[in-house]
């Protein structure tokens, strides 16, 4: 089932302030930690396992820190949610083949009808759609890159 967890959050909201912020290069999990409040205990666990499935890059060093691992029109949201629930390991109800009638064969259906409507919407919002939109709202951006174009990082 499609439900936003903190850890959900986190993990859109470091993997955007990485992509807002990164024109300098790496973003440090630190000044992550301190933008968006974001517990580092969350946070870690988070971008390693986006390292893992190859969101994100992770540089090691006194200049090291975190970056996308691929342009941010190539990174949606959906791909995000779907690593985070594999993280948390929640079984989805929807799927579970125990229970009456009228709710296997009806509002089962519907609902996962319902969550696939909306992960197509999260798989064609990108990165890039939400560092525009942070930029619209004037969300201070130090080093921030330009949402238009095709900033590779």
């Amino acid at each position: 089932m499609l439900r936003l967890s903190k850890k959900l959050l986190f993990a859109i909201e470091a993997v955007v302030d990485i992509a807002y912020h990164s024109a300098s290069g790496p973003v440090r999990s630190t000044d992550i930690s301190r933008r968006q409040g974001i517990p580092r205990r969350y946070l870690e666990q988070v971008l390693q396992q986006l390292v893992h499935h190859q969101v994100l890059a992770g540089q090691r060093g006194p200049r090291g820190g975190y970056r996308l691992a691929r342009e941010r029109r190539r990174v949606t949201v959906g791909e995000i949610i779907r690593i985070v629930r594999q993280l948390e390991g929640m079984p989805d109800p929807v799927q579970e083949t125990v229970g009456s009638e009228i709710g296997i064969k009806i509002i089962r259906p519907i609902w996962s009808d319902m969550q696939n409507e909306m992960m197509g919407r999260f798989d064609a919002l990108t990165i890039e759609e939400l560092c525009r939109r942070a930029k619209q709202k004037g969300i201070d951006a130090d080093h921030a890159v330009e949402p238009a174009g095709d900033f590779a990082i």
